[in-house]
């Protein structure tokens, strides 16, 4: 792998641009319709709203995530998973906030490119032309969008980075332009740089705390900006978060500025201009125009929709690239079950999962299509990852302590997060009637997913019986030597869980003894450790019996991907060169000819045999686990083995056995 961006340079401020700011760089599309959808607009609202705003980007964004969080970088890698890895062993239980964590991160991004993308395609019918443009023709327009953005995957995101940055910084330029514009028609917007408007409007306004829910909009790719560390460093991130937040800021003020020219006027998006009931209550009502589209100069709003759209595609990208790193990381980690992973470039952090592709895609999709507009949306946004973030508030309070940080400042920031973060969740609750529910089903299955992955692993480990390899030395010598037996292999190797070099399964002494007799020249024995670091690649050689019995161990980041074939390979040829070992044939023929014997792996599948007793919840996980191990990827190809000198063993799978079997023998009398 190339070296990983860890220093400013202009290419990983570029990539920066282009990766990691979509989601929270384009919320300037629906926050603030979103904040006063349904409600008459009054400077009471204006000011308060873009003040909560202003202090959740500050506290949640800035000082948590961009200041705070970004320090918990492992080897320069980040995300809930990342994290995990750094304090997994201080708590057994932390794998729970990392489960849900990761489930709320995933249904999240399959909502984050449906609003965007239909947020600024919907800005289409404010222009004259396309003033009867149809919702399914901006449907359609939004599908076509995504299909092509999902493509592009397969290519890696430094090429897309490098297309999406110059357009990013065109964005955010204009957000910018566009907020000072409108800020020289009423500079009292100002004012909402006080807390005291934001504290006036959730305490005081008629329903104020549950605008929060909209409020969050504005900081919900927080968490794909951490996830997305790994690709541009996180001195990258942290220079660039001021320009865009400088941005954001600006332009939240330029659109309150011109909303508060239109105090007394009611705001109602396209998905409440559809409710009887709400037109029945609000009889003169004036559909506004989206703020953002409609604080542009009419002479500007054509190219001003081609780049929000242009934009709005790449807020997709920070969530899709955040859900690959994702997904890797749950695998190595034995939390998801193997799928394939394509490294598009050289560069660290990049990679590519098509099966990941395909359900983002999938969910999209469907998001798409069931809520159809923008304001829809806005209702299902946002709940999921509330929950993400009160996960990474747990895990990195955690992280604090393994640092020795003093208590007081460890109490202190689960105070203050914890009453962010819980507000949030709790006025994000009342969007599940309306949409919510949906990313809550979502995350719930990805969940599922992972605990059956997690706990029938647990389950399994109950069952493996490890035994003393030195006892079974001898044994392995006199068959090797058994010229009786025919040969099975010159080389046979075994993948062992065994974490002591002591110690073997007891199904590998099985297979090798017990079924038909596995005679061999020399009996490989390798164990894969997954390490906590990120991109560790290092193997360490124990010779039992010099050309007979050797074990060889794996030591591997949580990001490195397990080519064991390959691997293995290079391990032997560093062997054979530094002769530690004879990997010649010993059949007669081949060996006055110098050639190297076969190498033949033997893999162990499993299957749930039915001698067992098991509780119907964990019959339940069981059957679900060995019905996910079918749709992933086999053992040998999880391994990178090559398929033609792999044996695919099957053995049952007995985790509680019956203890009391009632048979009653009957004599036959005489």
């Amino acid at each position: 792998m190339g070296k990983h961006i860890n220093q400013v340079t202009a290419a990983g401020l570029l990539i920066a641009l282009g990766i990691i700011y979509g989601d929270i760089g384009t919320s300037p599309l629906y926050v603030f319709s979103a904040i006063i959808n349904g409600r008459v607009i009054s400077e009471e609202l204006i000011l308060g709203g873009i003040s909560c705003i202003i202090w959740t980007l500050t506290l949640q964004t800035t000082v948590k995530y961009v200041i705070l969080t970004l320090r918990a970088d492992n080897r320069g890698e980040g995300g809930i998973f990342s994290l995990y890895t750094l304090v997994r062993r201080r708590r057994k239980w932390l794998v729970a906030p990392a489960l849900i964590g990761g489930a709320a991160l995933l249904a999240d991004g399959m909502i984050t490119p449906p609003i965007s993308v239909t947020s600024a395609v919907e800005g289409l019918s404010q222009l004259p032309r396309f003033a009867n443009i149809t919702e399914w023709q901006i449907v359609t327009i939004v599908l076509g969008i995504l299909a092509v953005l999902f493509f592009m995957q397969q290519f890696g995101t430094a090429s897309i980075g490098k297309m999406f940055g110059p357009i990013m910084l065109v964005w955010f330029s204009m957000l910018a332009v566009l907020g000072v514009i409108n800020l020289t028609a009423d500079w009292s917007v100002l004012k909402a740089f006080s807390p005291h408007y934001a504290i006036q409007l959730l305490t005081l306004y008629p329903g104020g705390f549950w605008i929060l829910g909209a409020v969050f909009l504005c900081t919900t790719g927080a968490e794909a900006l951490y996830s997305d560390m790994g690709h541009c460093g996180k001195q990258n991130i942290r220079l660039t978060w001021m320009g865009v937040k400088a941005s954001l800021i600006i332009n939240y003020l330029g659109q309150g500025a011109y909303l508060l020219g239109h105090t007394g006027k009611l705001y109602a998006n396209s998905s409440l201009m559809k409710d009887p009931s709400f037109l029945a209550s609000n009889p003169g009502v004036e559909a506004l125009q989206n703020p953002f589209y409609a604080s542009m100069p009419q002479s500007f709003l054509l190219i001003g929709i081609i780049i929000a759209t242009a934009a709005a595609i790449i807020a997709s990208q920070a969530l899709i690239s955040g859900s690959f790193t994702l997904i890797s990381e749950a695998m190595r980690l034995n939390l998801w079950p193997k799928f394939k992973i394509v490294y598009p470039t050289e560069e660290r952090g990049q990679l590519f999962i098509p099966a990941i592709n395909l359900l983002l895609f999938l969910g999209c999709c469907g998001i798409v299509l069931y809520f159809k507009n923008s304001g829809n949306m806005e209702g299902a946004y946002g709940l999921a990852i509330t929950l993400c973030m009160i996960a990474t508030s747990i895990l990195f309070a955690n992280y604090l302590v393994l640092h020795r940080v003093k208590s007081f400042w460890i109490y202190l920031y689960l105070i203050v997060y914890f009453s962010i973060e819980f507000a949030f969740l709790f006025a994000n609750l009342e969007k599940f009637p309306h949409g919510g529910y949906v990313t809550l089903v979502m995350g719930g299955i990805l969940l599922l997913i992972m605990y059956v992955w997690f706990k029938s692993r647990k389950i399994k480990n109950r069952y493996v019986e490890f035994a003393r390899l030195e006892n079974y030395l001898p044994v392995l010598q006199e068959l090797s030597n058994d010229q009786s037996i025919n040969k099975y292999a010159t080389h046979l190797v075994y993948l062992s869980s065994a974490n002591n070099p002591k110690e073997i399964e007891y199904k590998i002494i099985h297979s090798i003894l017990n079924k038909k007799p596995k005679r061999a020249d020399i009996y490989w024995f390798v164990h894969v450790d997954t390490l906590d670091d990120p991109y560790t690649c290092e193997y360490e050689v124990q010779t039992i019996i010099p050309n007979e019995v050797i074990r060889v161990e794996f030591r591997l980041g949580f990001r490195v991907q397990p080519k064991i074939n390959l691997m293995f390979r290079k391990v032997v040829e560093d062997m054979v060169a530094n002769k530690e070992v004879n990997i010649t044939s010993r059949y007669e023929s081949l060996a006055r000819n110098n050639i190297a014997g076969d190498f033949e792996f033997v893999v162990m599948e499993k299957f749930l045999s039915q001698d067992n007793e098991l509780p119907f919840w964990e019959r339940l996980v069981m059957k679900l686990y060995f019905w996910l191990k079918e749709v992933s990827l086999s053992e040998e190809k999880g391994f990178g083995l090559d398929a033609s000198n792999v044996t695919v063993e099957k053995f049952p799978l007995v985790v509680a056995p019956v203890k009391t079997l009632k048979l009653k023998r009957i004599l036959k009398e005489d």
